[in-house]
């Protein structure tokens, strides 16, 4: 999924322990800009000794190509978050994060082989902005000694799941269901030598001594904790577009409907749509479901989760809760959610209205939103441009548009269309920000104190 072909490769790997006509040829057999190409050559006669210590050569940047997946995200300072914005749409200018730290980190994931797994793997190979020594990979009895095959950490064998082995790692991310992660989670965290967990079930998020975080948002308190509960995947991309505007104008009350895509189940979720689709238009008429409780081929289902006593599902309740706790609302905050399942693969859409304390200037909303980190803003109805499951997929970004003055609430009143990637900003992205914005403020160096590697 990756649209860039280009491997970056550090400066310390082509010149050391090589001769000058090796590395030359290294050099003009890859893909860098013209004054790379020369720098090198420059370096490469000038000496042969050893450059391993030396890491600041920017001239050895590859050239640019346009990504699928392009990082466009940055928070507010006053957090200390990592994330660096690509903003080629507005000054043509990338700024790249740095670790605060000289460290690099040994990195577990359980779970690697399901699709959020499989997502946080992509992002932080992608991303490189976590400096990783070491990728372990645990799983089942299944797929242990299995080999995975990945761009930055070569082929990774899959260990058996074991709570010491996950204790060596420094940072471990759980993609695994709730009741794994109610298991085991404190397990691998526990004591000064445990490592910081980053779960993206919903067995903590609740919990008032357990942080559930959005980076852009609340980032500051990845400092809390040495494990860190990931939002719900509706309440994540959400916020992304609603935390702005709260900010600008307040809030009375929030009122959502969500249109959820069949990866809101995981793989298996996926896999029964789209068997089921072709089973229908094979002319089947009994469509096999066991992930959804009626077949979602070519139709829609209320019902996300289980039913609670007021008649609310847990999947909406979700929005509620981790809403308020993530934005450090009032619990009297009046905040409601109607959570539908479409057939569609993987980006979910929301229709979201904000009824404000302040009244609404619509250009005024409009620029927060271009400013706000993680959002692309998608709004000309006049050539037809708004939000859609068919562009939102694979991307970074949150998309955004069909911004409208409220006809309920009127001066105090904002409506929106939000989608966004569940696999990605809803689950693995958001999980592998907040590891990055425990890298930047030093959480993940003071979680597991001295056992971090330093950087040569």
């Amino acid at each position: 999924e990756e649209a860039s072909s280009l491997v970056r490769v550090p400066f310390p790997l082509l010149f050391t322990t090589t001769t000058a006509a090796t590395a030359a040829a290294t050099v003009l057999s890859m893909r860098f800009t013209h004054a790379a190409v020369y720098s090198a050559l420059f370096v490469v006669a000038s000496t042969t000794t050893s450059f391993a210590s030396f890491q600041g050569v920017s001239a050895f940047a590859p050239v640019s190509t346009s990504s699928l997946r392009p990082s466009s995200l940055t928070v507010n300072a006053n957090i200390q978050s990592p994330f660096s914005r690509t903003i080629v749409n507005k000054n043509n200018m990338a700024a790249a994060s740095s670790s605060s730290t000289s460290l690099s980190y040994t990195v577990g994931i359980v779970g690697a082989t399901g699709a959020v797994g499989k997502e946080i793997r992509q992002c932080l190979e992608t991303r490189k902005n976590l400096p990783i020594d070491t990728l372990r990979i645990f799983g089942s009895s299944r797929s242990a000694g299995k080999t995975i095959d990945t761009e930055q950490y070569g082929s990774v064998t899959v260990e058996l799941f074991d709570v010491a082995k996950a204790r060596e790692c420094d940072v471990v991310f759980l993609a695994v269901d709730g009741d794994f992660a109610l298991e085991y989670a404190q397990k691998i965290a526990e004591g000064a030598d445990g490592a910081v967990v980053i779960d993206n079930s919903s067995a903590f998020r609740y919990k008032p001594d357990i942080p559930l975080v959005v980076p852009e948002i609340n980032g500051e308190e990845t400092k809390k904790s040495k494990l860190i509960a990931n939002p719900n995947c509706t309440t994540a991309i959400g916020l992304m577009a609603l935390w702005p505007l709260i900010k600008a104008f307040g809030v009375k009350r929030v009122l959502m409907s969500t249109y959820q895509a069949s990866s809101g189940a995981g793989q298996p979720g996926m896999d029964e749509l789209q068997e089921g689709t072709k089973a229908y238009l094979n002319g089947e008429k009994n469509i096999e479901h066991k992930i959804f409780a009626y077949p979602l081929p070519f139709n829609v289902i209320p019902q996300i989760d289980k039913f609670q006593e007021n008649g609310y599902t847990k999947e909406e309740m979700k929005v509620t809760w981790e809403t308020r706790k993530i934005c450090s609302l009032p619990e009297e905050t009046p905040i409601s959610c109607s959570a539908v399942r479409i057939p569609t693969i993987r980006a979910h859409s929301e229709v979201i209205v904000l009824e404000t304390e302040k009244k609404v200037d619509l250009e005024k909303a409009r620029q927060v939103l271009e400013d706000a980190p993680g959002v692309k803003v998608v709004d000309n109805p006049d050539k037809l441009e708004y939000p859609m499951p068919l562009t939102a997929t694979g991307q970074y970004d949150v998309e955004v548009g069909r911004l409208r003055k409220s006809i309920a609430f009127g001066d105090y009143g904002i409506e929106f269309f939000v989608c966004g990637d569940q696999l990605l900003r809803g689950a693995a992205l958001n999980a592998v920000l907040v590891a990055e914005a425990m890298d930047k403020n030093g959480a993940l160096a003071e979680g597991k104190g001295a056992s971090a590697k330093a950087e040569a």
